[in-house]
């Protein structure tokens, strides 16, 4: 979000950041990856921010929805000009806190959450009888705006009885420049950096990027790659997590070669591994909400294989265009879809490839910013 924001304001749009948290700022120990990060990019430049105090007896992120509870936002929300208040949720208790103060005080109202229907519906009757209530016949009545992040989340607004007219698009996005700018120039350099890299320069590279845990479906991948039992691949696990020694096993058990697990990496870094792509998978299941690993792949013009549940699969993906799409766990269709792709050959694979970089153009800073300047003129709100 922090080169949103950095966007939104070099495009004259009269932004105010207000963090809840400033967890992330911190060398903190991320469970899942299973080290200390913190983030080697810049995260408070370009825009204008403030902290809020959490009062919540646990303060953190991670402690659900008391961990965040933030007094002071109803009086500032009191004392600010009429403006377009965005919420990013309502899983924490300072979400809805700032919800009903902006509506109580006159604001204007916008909600941006990430909930895909497909997954929705995957929800027993009861649970989404209790959402019909909470969510439809109370907190979205609230709103001003919706603004969706793709079509299952628009989908998702509709189920649940927010109409077309308060539905705007604000895709979910990553900085397409700053990704873009990391594309290799030609072979060579892909294969130079392949070898700096540590990896076969000339094999066929097949790249994740994600965290070793059950939702993002490692094993799936790993297997597949196995089945596919093909020399002239290499496979490109980019992460960390609590799956490691399962995946460490499964490769020593099979005796499998050019695989490379590579340990958590930071933003700076990270563009290297798109970059030397081949194809790019997320085979993650139900609780990717999104991928956005599936943006900042598609920015380097490569194909990608995405499973239907992700949040993105929709909108990103176009089978047999710029990839395809498979169902959770389907390890032979995983195999049989990087088979398709290995069998087009290096000029239809970068067609496919350059499809995804055309596509991944609307799901940029500047939709959302457009967006926004146009609901802010609208309202004659900051935001």
């Amino acid at each position: 979000m922090v080169p949103l924001f950095a966007a939104a304001t070099q495009q004259q749009l009269p932004v105010q950041v207000w963090y809840c948290s400033n967890e992330s700022l911190k060398e903190t120990l991320d469970v899942q990856f299973g080290t200390q990060v913190k983030w080697d990019i810049p995260l408070l430049e370009g825009y204008t921010s403030q902290f809020i105090t959490n009062n919540a007896k646990k303060p953190s992120i991670h402690n659900g929805f008391w961990g965040l509870y933030n007094k002071a936002l109803i009086k500032k929300l009191k004392q600010a000009p009429p403006s377009l208040v965005i919420v990013p949720g309502w899983n924490y208790a300072s979400y809805w806190m700032a919800i009903l103060a902006a509506k109580w005080y006159g604001h204007q109202l916008a909600l941006r959450g990430e909930s895909p229907l497909n997954q929705e519906l995957e929800n027993s009757s009861i649970k989404r009888l209790v959402r019909k209530f909470i969510l439809g016949n109370f907190l979205f009545k609230q709103l001003h705006y919706a603004l969706y992040i793709g079509s299952q989340n628009k989908a998702f607004y509709k189920y649940y009885g927010v109409p077309e007219s308060k539905l705007a698009f604000a895709p979910y996005s990553v900085d397409n420049n700053r990704f873009a700018a990391h594309k290799c120039s030609s072979t060579t350099a892909q294969q130079n950096l392949r070898s700096s890299l540590g990896l076969q320069p000339q094999l066929f590279t097949i790249v994740a990027s994600g965290k070793y845990i059950y939702k993002k479906r490692p094993l799936t991948l790993l297997k597949a790659f196995h089945q596919l039992n093909n020399p002239h691949t290499q496979l490109v696990l980019v992460g960390d997590g609590e799956l490691r020694p399962q995946l460490e096993a499964y490769i020593q058990q099979h005796q499998l070669s050019n695989v490379h697990l590579t340990g958590f990496v930071n933003q700076a870094a990270i563009v290297n591994y798109y970059a030397v792509a081949s194809v790019f998978v997320m085979c993650s299941g139900a609780g990717e909400t999104w991928g956005l690993s599936v943006n900042e792949a598609m920015n380097f013009d490569v194909p990608v294989i995405v499973t239907s549940i992700a949040g993105c699969a929709t909108d990103l993906v176009a089978d047999g265009v710029n990839g395809y799409t498979i169902p959770v766990d389907d390890v032979p269709a995983l195999q049989q879809a990087l088979q398709k792709i290995i069998a087009l050959g290096p000029q239809q694979q970068a067609a496919m490839g350059k499809a995804s970089g055309q596509r991944i153009q609307t799901y940029s800073y500047n939709t959302i910013i457009n967006t926004l300047h146009n609901l802010v003129a609208g309202s004659n709100a900051p935001v």
